[in-house]
């Protein structure tokens, strides 16, 4: 797969980046871990995933991948948590995922952006990821209201120094993340940003001139919007409009993997 080299991240990572958040409903792990190493062997290098995603599992289940590919890296993020934590097993995960249809509070999040709770998420994301360092360490859906944002800057400038994070910034949606702009946040070196075809939204960043870097959420907008179009479509619209960054994808399906080195080719060739 094509790969490209984003402003503030120091190595190139690939046009499309596999998503773990939806990787709990593939089943089983053995499943899990099929799909991830396909994923890899489709030329995906780069993986995007969470420590709410799964509760803690798809961390966990990028371990291996890690270890047996070093040349894989990884985005996970800090802030938004697990409710009953990041320890959970398969069936716990299952049955809070099912209570949770029911009773949304079982399954909801919990945000702390307090940079104590900070120091104890990186350390057990480092331990269940395998890792040493984090190469892409974010804020998870922050709020500029509720962080202090010299000593975020100071912790994530010190966890680089230290070499336990490589670069750090914001993932987000864009109405939280032009506070952060208009501000001149420091924290916005790097953004991870919901964007669509229609409404557009990470066009937010040259408007306070930053480029796209890595953008998510294009077919699941279009289906939104009940577009017709197919998704190989919008994948390929999306990476021209994000000419130089990277995509966000998903899927469940280890058939679907392999067009996506073709359908960054064919975006790079309609440029």
């Amino acid at each position: 797969m094509l790969s490209v080299k984003i402003d503030s991240v120091p190595f190139a990572i690939s046009k499309f980046i596999f998503g773990t958040a939806s990787l709990f409903n593939i089943g089983s792990q053995k499943n899990r871990q099929q799909l991830l190493y396909s994923a890899a062997d489709a030329g995906f290098t780069h993986f995007d995933t969470a420590p709410y995603y799964g509760f803690g599992l798809a961390e966990r289940d990028l371990a291996p991948l890690l270890r047996a590919r070093p040349h894989v890296t990884v985005t996970t993020k800090v802030g938004l948590y697990s409710p009953g934590g990041e320890k959970q097993g398969d069936t716990a995960v299952f049955l809070r995922k099912a209570a949770g249809r029911l009773v949304s509070l079982i399954s909801r999040p919990t945000l702390d952006f307090s940079r104590a709770r900070a120091k104890i998420a990186l350390e057990g994301s480092l331990r269940r990821l395998g890792r040493d360092c984090i190469d892409i360490y974010t804020l998870h859906e922050p709020e500029l209201a509720l962080l202090d944002t010299d000593e975020w800057l100071q912790w994530l400038e010190a966890c680089v120094a230290h070499g336990k994070v490589r670069t750090f910034g914001l993932a987000l949606t864009a109405d939280k993340l032009e506070p952060f702009l208009a501000s001149g946040s420091a924290l916005a070196r790097f953004v991870q940003v919901a964007d669509s075809l229609g409404t557009r939204e990470a066009d937010i960043l040259p408007r306070y001139g930053k480029p796209l870097q890595v953008t998510y959420g294009y077919v699941s907008a279009a289906r939104k919007e009940d577009s017709p179009q197919p998704a190989s479509e919008i994948l390929i619209e999306g990476a021209r409009r994000n000419a130089h960054g990277a995509i966000i994808v998903s899927t469940t399906r280890t058939e679907r993997l392999p067009q996506y080195a073709r359908l960054a080719e064919e975006a790079a060739h309609a440029q």
